[in-house]
């Protein structure tokens, strides 16, 4: 299983050891951990506007400018599945946290024990959730469940989603919806994404899905696709 962690703290030193706690998690459990690194909540909040595809976020709560309760609920405007730990230096804070429904609260210095539960905890609760999308479809705000996505096609100003249930038309970029869907999507070609666990094989030019459809798969991305897919199966 793949988990995009992000950690924001603004000192390198911590940041440095949580990222290898977090490596030696994921090698110890079989999980492959994708990191990324923030020193403020701004840098986060920046990435997070182009990706939302964050599983677990290990926030510093002090932090100059925008300190991690802030962050936090922000975050939980659009985002209810993503698992936040909060890391202080202060029990002051703990508190808030339970306001923004964070998983847990660890004190600096972290242990790697401690941290090595909340991190059992949180991986069984993403197993738990079904991560969704909210689109702007037809003015309605609909609800999609990521797993049921079957592929992606861009057309004109709009994309068609193809899901196991309803095709939908939705009125966004191939690059915005890509950002939302995660590890588990490729774009196989300009117009398209296809999620991996849907494509039955791969040919020199085409992806062909469980449901027999076949996608375009653009030369340069042959290798990342195929790469991908064996990863992908290999992984789950």
């Amino acid at each position: 299983m793949t988990y995009h962690i992000a950690i924001c703290d603004d000192e390198q030193i911590e940041v440095k050891y949580l990222s290898m706690l977090v490596n030696k998690w994921a090698a110890a459990n079989g999980r492959i951990a994708v990191m990324d690194t923030f020193e403020s909540a701004e840098a986060f909040l920046f990435r997070y506007a182009e990706n939302k595809s964050f599983d677990i976020l290990l926030l510093d709560i002090e932090m100059g400018g925008m300190n991690g309760v802030e962050l936090a609920q922000h975050i939980r405007h659009d985002n209810e599945s993503v698992q936040i730990v909060f890391i202080t230096g202060f029990p002051d804070f703990i508190a808030q946290g339970y306001e923004v429904s964070a998983l847990h609260y660890l004190m600096k210095p972290v242990s790697e024990v401690k941290l090595f539960a909340v991190l059992d905890k949180a991986s069984k609760n993403l197993n738990k959730i079904e991560r969704a999308i909210m689109l702007n479809i037809g003015g309605e705000s609909v609800r999609i469940p990521v797993s049921s996505i079957i592929c992606v096609e861009a057309a004109a100003h709009s994309v068609l989603i193809t899901t196991t249930a309803d095709p939908y038309d939705a009125k966004q970029s191939i690059s915005e919806i890509l950002n939302m869907l995660g590890d588990s999507f490729i774009r196989c070609h300009r117009s398209y994404i296809v999620g991996l666990k849907y494509i039955k094989r791969i040919t020199k030019t085409d992806v062909i899905l469980d449901n027999g459809m076949a996608i375009p798969l653009s030369r340069r991305s042959y290798d990342e696709v195929n790469q991908a897919f064996i990863k992908f199966f290999k992984v789950e």
